[in-house]
This record gives C-alpha cells, sequence and structure tokens, in this order.
C-alpha cells in the first residue's frame, strides 16, 4: 500500500505509575515500568523517542480509583493499577530540561486544580520547554476522584462538560487576553521591566470562579498549550468540537473510528471552526514479530502474564448511585455518569447481540491490538489513516520494549510509505502539528485576544460576556 497524504503523528502514551493500560505485565522479565519513581527511566524514555522523531510524550493521570468508591479497593494496590501514581506535570518539567523536540502532554482533570494556579503551571511549563507542552483536558470518571476533591459524588456526565466550558474560559482569558505579546521589555538602560498599560486583569465572574488576574506569567511560546482532548461521548464531541485541537480515541473498530471523526468534524464546522482544526489520534497496541507467527508466539507470551483482575477492576461501569454493575449487565441497562463513550462505540461495533458490560473489555482490547509482522501493521495503520486518523497513540506492554520495537522495526516501514516524519519541523508544538504557534482565529480563546483595556490600576476592563 502506499499514500499520498501528510505523514501521521505519533505519540507515546503512558503513565508515571506501574500498571497504566495492560495489567500484570509489569510482571515480565524485560519490564521496567515498575521503575516508574526513577526519572532516568523517563528521561531515557524521552531521549529514546525523540531520536525516533515520535511527536509527543503523552502521559495520563487520575485523581482517585476506579470503580464502586464504598467497596474494597485493594484489587487496585494489588495490581499496581495507576496507584501509586505520580503528578505528570512535575515530570514534564524534568523532562523538557533533557529534550528539545518532541512534545510534552499532560493530562488535568478541571476538578484538581483552580484555574489561574493551572493555567501560571502551564504557562511555566511551556517557557521551561520552549512551547512544546499539551493539555489534555478531561472531565474525570472516578466517583473516587470526586471525593478527593471534597464533591460526594462524580458530577453527572453533561454538567461536567458545562463545567470544563467555564474552566477553560478562565484558562483563556489569562492565556490569550492578560498580557500584550510586547508587555515584557526587560528594558536596563530605561529601568523599565514591563509596561504596565500593556498588562491586564481579566475580572473573570461565573458560577464557579472569581478570577480577578493578571496572569503572573508572561506570555510562553505558545500562549495556550496545545488542547487535546479525549470525550467520546456526545458531550464529549461537543466539547471537542468548540476547544480540541487534537483528540484521542480509542474506538474499537475503523467503522467506529470513521463515524466518531465524521460527527466531531461536522460539529466543528457548525461551531465556526474548520473540519481540519482538529486532528485525531487512535489508542493502538502492537506485537510485532518478523514473521505472523513470531508475533503470535509473542501475543501468547503477553497474554500468560495479562492479569483478567486488572482487566476487570479497570474496565468496572459505575452506576449513577456509586454502585458497579456486574459484568453480565447487557449495555442497553447501563446508565453511568462515566465512560459513556466507550458504551456508545461497542454497542456500533456489536450489532449482532446485545453486548454487555464486560463486552467492553474484551472490544477494546481486540480492536485496539495490532499483531504482525511491520509490514502489517503498517498495513492496519495505513487503513486508520483511511479514514481519517491523522495520527496514532502508541500504548506498551512493557516499558521501554514496546517503543524501542516501534522505532527499530514499525517506524522504518511508515518512513518508506510517507507515513511518519523523517525530522522534525521547527518551531514550538503547535506549529510542528499545525503550521503556526499559536491558537488560530477560529478557536474560541482567540476572542480574548485585545479584550481587555487598561493596564496596572484600571478598574473597568472591557471584556467579552462568558
Amino acid at each position: 500500500m502506499t499514500t499520498l497524504r501528510p505523514p501521521l503523528h505519533f505519540n507515546a502514551f503512558v503513565m508515571n505509575t506501574t500498571s497504566h493500560i495492560h495489567h500484570g505485565q509489569w510482571r515480565r522479565p524485560d519490564a521496567r515500568q515498575h521503575e516508574f519513581n526513577d526519572v532516568k527511566l523517563w528521561i531515557d524514555l524521552a531521549k529514546l523517542l525523540e531520536a525516533a522523531k515520535f511527536d509527543t510524550l503523552f502521559l495520563a493521570d487520575v485523581t482517585g480509583l476506579y470503580g464502586d468508591a464504598d467497596a474494597d479497593w485493594s484489587v487496585y494496590v494489588r495490581e499496581g493499577l495507576q496507584i501509586p501514581s505520580n503528578d505528570p506535570a512535575v515530570l514534564v518539567g524534568a523532562l523538557a530540561t533533557h529534550t528539545e523536540n518532541i512534545g510534552l502532554a499532560l493530562t488535568s482533570n478541571v476538578a484538581q486544580s483552580h484555574p489561574f494556579q493551572f493555567a501560571r503551571q502551564m504557562s511555566t511549563l511551556d517557557h521551561i520547554s520552549c512551547g512544546r507542552v499539551a493539555w489534555n483536558i478531561v472531565t474525570g470518571i472516578q466517583d473516587n476522584g470526586a471525593r478527593n476533591f471534597g464533591l460526594d459524588r462524580l458530577t453527572d456526565h453533561a454538567e461536567r462538560y458545562r463545567w470544563a466550558e467555564e474552566y477553560v474560559d478562565v484558562t483563556y482569558k489569562l492565556w490569550e487576553g492578560s498580557w500584550e505579546d510586547d508587555a515584557l521589555l526587560a528594558d536596563k538602560a530605561g529601568g523599565l521591566h514591563a509596561d504596565p498599560a500593556k498588562i491586564h486583569k481579566i475580572h473573570h465572574v461565573s458560577e464557579r470562579y472569581r478570577v480577578e488576574g493578571p496572569h503572573l506569567a508572561s506570555p510562553s511560546p505558545q500562549r495556550t498549550p496545545l488542547l487535546f482532548q479525549a470525550g467520546s461521548s456526545a458531550s464529549g464531541r461537543c466539547f471537542a468540537a468548540r476547544h480540541a485541537e487534537a483528540v484521542f480515541i480509542v474506538a474499537p473498530g475503523i467503522d467506529a473510528a470513521r463515524q466518531q471523526i465524521a460527527e466531531t468534524r461536522a460539529l466543528a464546522v457548525a461551531a465556526g471552526r474548520r473540519a481540519e482544526d482538529i486532528k485525531f489520534f487512535q489508542g493502538l497496541t502492537c506485537i510485532i514479530g518478523a514473521t505472523e507467527a513470531e508475533a503470535r508466539v509473542k501475543e501468547e507470551e503477553y497474554s500468560h502474564y495479562a492479569s483478567l483482575d486488572g482487566y476487570l477492576a479497570h474496565m468496572a461501569v459505575v452506576r449513577r448511585n456509586g454502585r458497579t454493575y456486574p459484568p453480565d449487565t447487557p449495555l442497553k441497562d447501563v446508565d453511568t455518569p462515566g465512560a459513556r463513550g466507550f458504551i456508545e462505540s461497542v454497542r456500533i461495533v456489536t450489532p449482532d447481540h446485545e453486548p454487555t458490560v464486560a463486552d467492553i473489555g474484551r472490544a477494546i482490547s481486540r480492536g485496539t491490538r495490532v499483531v504482525g509482522t511491520p509490514d502489517q501493521i503498517a498495513d492496519r495503520i495505513e487503513a486508520w489513516a483511511a479514514v481519517g486518523v491523522d495520527g496514532i497513540n502508541v500504548f506498551n506492554w512493557v516499558l521501554p520494549g514496546s517503543f524501542q520495537e516501534f522505532a527499530e522495526h514499525v517506524l522504518p516501514v511508515l518512513r518508506a510509505r510517507g507515513l511518519a516524519q523523517d525530522e522534525y519541523a521547527p518551531g514550538p508544538l503547535r506549529q510542528k502539528l499545525f503550521g503556526a504557534p499559536r491558537l488560530n482565529s477560529r478557536h474560541p480563546a482567540a476572542r480574548y485576544r485585545g479584550a481587555f483595556t487598561g493596564g496596572a490600576g484600571a478598574t473597568h476592563p472591557r471584556a467579552p460576556r462568558t
């Protein structure tokens, strides 16, 4: 197969924990993910990925335990299933000083940090990395995570996205509107560090937040970090259509991916953006062999270490009252505040019978696993590209071996087909992916450029309605 399309983008999808996606694999002799507290493991991985020309190292995160918040939670501790786990923002700061080109994406829940503090944190990381930071905007799926930040339970699904709209509005005002481009002078001869007339308070007032400003960080290379979003439900797709520049999907099949991408792009156009303003990244796990038979043998080895308890605990679907559904519950009977997108996509790919909760894990595992030779894997990736996928989030079985194998065996085949970059484009992460370092004028954040008048001492700024 050949292609005339632009190269795909490749992210390494990881988490600063022992058991992220593929549970039980940390027990393999060649696995090092249980050494996740050692920053050298991550520095070496980031350097490996940068040498292979991966676009981004993408760090997932959670703010609590999965499943029923009131039930026994020992399985998560036994499995190392995202507990313990560390703050990805701190790790990004370390990795930024040991790399030059690779993007560094981190996940942050709108419930876990006040938007003023978070905006300052991201601007700092964008400065440290010279403009290579991305934010994966999430609203949470765990009752325990909600309780860790003072809530009784996970907020209703649609309400969480309304909260996210309010949250990003605050950050956009700080990143895009608080400082003018030429406000910071550092003029030693004139004794003027910054021009007060070009730094503005935002005076934001909304249901959850009151933020006066100004933003304490000066404009970073991207101002607003590159914006990822991972929601695949109806509410998530609407949010992505308005705000995301890159959407991480875990479609259980090519047809489901085609439908999700088409629907989200149409929503983006309806919101005043262009279809190409959003790039879509499909999550895939690869098992690579010199022959297909060798790859199947390796698949059996991975299956030997796989933890069924870990997968079931990770895929637990929670009722609105916080209790989990049994695995044999038909999806038509499921009413949950979280994981709605997964449920919708599983129903699409199982038209022959009424799927159950257990089918969620099975469908995603089958749909996102590619087994075969480098050429066969490249064929499969090219098929995903043909339905509109712009990039791949590569999942690992083991660290760092899975990424080493992908870099050594699959990427050369993809490059030969024009499906992977040979070198990094210059500039910040957004420029590498979209050709410009700043958000385009069609993005809702752009309306805050020049929206606030009056510098230091001004009391009546002109601000758009929120």
